[in-house]
């Protein structure tokens, strides 16, 4: 499980155009990097939506952001089509970074326990570390990159 200090990854995964993304690849920047259960649910695309919108902002700060989740590449190419989404979408179809990051578990939703992904985004500063992490039951999906540049809606 990646804490708070930790040094991150430097292979993250593969995106939705089959591509190696290395934390290398944005040297000098901050990484919002955000774990999300599922694509074309609507928690996860008012989440993703709402990091469209604020995308320029999030820019202009420094970050770049990177969405993770077990979907394939197909499934991130549709959401991303659909959505309008100006970021890359890792496809962690073999869950190697969900269970690295700490972010895969049991879940629960009407009385049934499931594995699942919990939403959670690391932001990881320009050396690679963990710098801050949001957990589960602070997402706002709405507002997440208002939360993300530290503002308060």
């Amino acid at each position: 499980m990646i804490t708070i200090g930790d040094k991150a990854p430097e292979v993250l995964g593969v995106n939705e155009n089959g591509q190696q993304v290395k934390l290398s690849d944005y040297k000098g920047k901050k990484i919002a990097l955000y774990f999300y259960p599922k694509d074309n649910t609507p928690g996860c695309t008012q989440e993703a939506c709402s990091l469209r919108d604020g995308y320029s902002d999030l820019r202009k700060a420094g970050f770049e952001v990177i969405g993770v989740s077990i979907d394939s590449q197909a499934s991130h190419n549709k959401f991303k089509e659909k959505n309008n989404l100006p970021f890359t979408l890792i496809a962690d179809t073999d869950k190697a970074l969900v269970e690295k990051f700490g972010v895969w578990g049991e879940k629960k939703m009407y009385g049934k326990t499931y594995m699942g992904t919990h939403r959670t985004t690391f932001i990881i500063n320009e050396e690679g570390v963990v710098e801050r992490i949001i957990s589960p039951k602070e997402i706002k999906t709405k507002d997440h990159s208002n939360q993300i540049l530290g503002l308060k809606p």
